[in-house]
């Protein structure tokens, strides 16, 4: 019996594969995820309706399961409303992770350079959620489980 909050089958068997850097994206609504899977990753759909399920949903259940290095938001273009404030969404994610007594603070990457990072041969898991949150999307860095946990 899993003791973490995650029971999905198919998530679990690929995190569970999964080494320290593997990444996982966590990709909203209106991500291309079926286009953009880099080579070694596979695609699971959790996108059963709009606003269901939400990237922060997912981000708080993966932070039961697995330690997490580094979290990356797709950064946002000049040109973009939110270019001069983060979007809400972003606020709910430093939420979780404060919650999870995760230190790990979000890092944005150039929206261009995080589809690069996505077509990765690192990334091993994209979860395909049905977020309308604007910029919602979360590539994360798997850690390493310490002695004793």
């Amino acid at each position: 019996m899993l003791k973490h909050r995650l029971i999905h089958p198919e998530i679990n068997a690929i995190i569970g594969r999964a080494g320290h850097h593997s990444k996982i994206l966590i990709a909203d609504g209106n991500y291309p995820a079926s286009s953009t899977l880099g080579p070694n990753a596979q695609l699971v759909s959790l996108n059963l309706a709009p606003g269901l399920v939400t990237v922060a949903q997912v981000l708080e259940v993966l932070l039961t399961a697995i330690p997490i290095d580094v979290v990356n938001t797709m950064g946002i273009p000049a040109d973009d409303p939110y270019a001069q404030e983060d979007p809400p969404v972003w606020d709910d994610f430093r939420r979780i992770l404060h919650e999870a007594s995760s230190p790990v603070p979000l890092v944005p990457i150039q929206k261009w350079d995080f589809y690069e990072a996505v077509a990765s041969r690192d990334l091993v898991l994209t979860i395909q959620t049905g977020d309308q949150a604007l910029w919602a999307n979360l590539l994360l860095s798997i850690g390493v489980r310490k002695p004793g946990e």
